[in-house]
């Protein structure tokens, strides 16, 4: 009985070797077999410049009785801002409609009777999107189209008009950055960098508001801050660590 059960046990126990999972060595991306070590950071970077032109969005809000006058009244004031830009040589390309609308105006409901709002009026938009590239006159547009009849000014935000150099000094910044923190790291760890695996931008381009540094205003015109205008980047890079 013991020879037969050993007999048995023998073929069973060759086919459980044959038929249990062999762990393949992880593969790199190249096909090699070898596993490589990964140092993964992150590096943001900035980059800085007066800026050189501002983008303003203004219009004209008025109420009417019907809703013809009051299209009409913001379309009249509408017309004089225009022509007041031309007259600072603003280009037609720099000034565009951004917002035109009309909606009626209601009375408030009636609980004590239940009586439903009634319109009693219109309301008329008319907003305009400027670039002033020449911020030696900013304060005076906006004192002027104000004085033409401007009652609404939604945001006012500076730029440059060739942000391409500060988009790559700052990515060149984001890449040294994360090169310090890779090397950082590696010298704690006593390692060394080898290649980079790979590289990545998280956002990037992002506009910057900057402490205010310079206020520019003239006679019968606004007070403007222009400040510096910036962009940020921001990339993850991963490094293969040589032991």
């Amino acid at each position: 009985m013991r020879r037969l059960i050993t007999g048995i046990l023998a073929p069973l126990a060759l086919v459980a070797t044959l038929a249990a999972p062999v762990a393949a060595p992880a593969q790199s991306a190249d096909g090699d077999a070898d596993i490589v070590a990964r140092l993964s950071v992150t590096g943001r970077g900035e980059a800085v410049a007066v800026p050189d032109m501002a983008t303003i969005r203004l219009g004209v809000v008025a109420q009417e009785d019907t809703a013809a006058a009051a299209l009409d009244a913001t379309s009249e004031v509408a017309a004089r801002i225009i022509a007041r830009l031309e007259s600072f040589e603003i280009a037609a390309r720099d000034v565009q409609t951004s917002g035109l609308s009309l909606q009626p105006v209601y009375t408030r409901y009636d609980r004590d009777n239940g009586k439903p709002p009634e319109i009693t009026g219109f309301r008329a938009s008319n907003q305009v999107t400027v670039r002033v590239r020449d911020l030696d006159v900013l304060g005076d547009v906006l004192g002027a189209v104000t004085g033409d009849g401007a009652n609404s000014l939604d945001g006012l935000s500076f730029g440059v008009s060739d942000e391409a150099p500060l988009l790559d000094a700052a990515r060149r910044a984001a890449v040294a950055d994360a090169r310090a923190k890779a090397e950082l790291y590696a010298e704690a760890a006593g390692v060394s960098l080898g290649r980079v695996l790979s590289i990545g931008e998280q956002g990037g381009g992002v506009p910057m508001p900057m402490p205010m540094a310079e206020m520019r205003m003239a006679a019968d015109s606004v007070p403007i801050a222009q400040g510096e205008t910036g962009y940020s980047a921001q990339v993850s890079v991963v490094y293969e660590i040589i032991q």
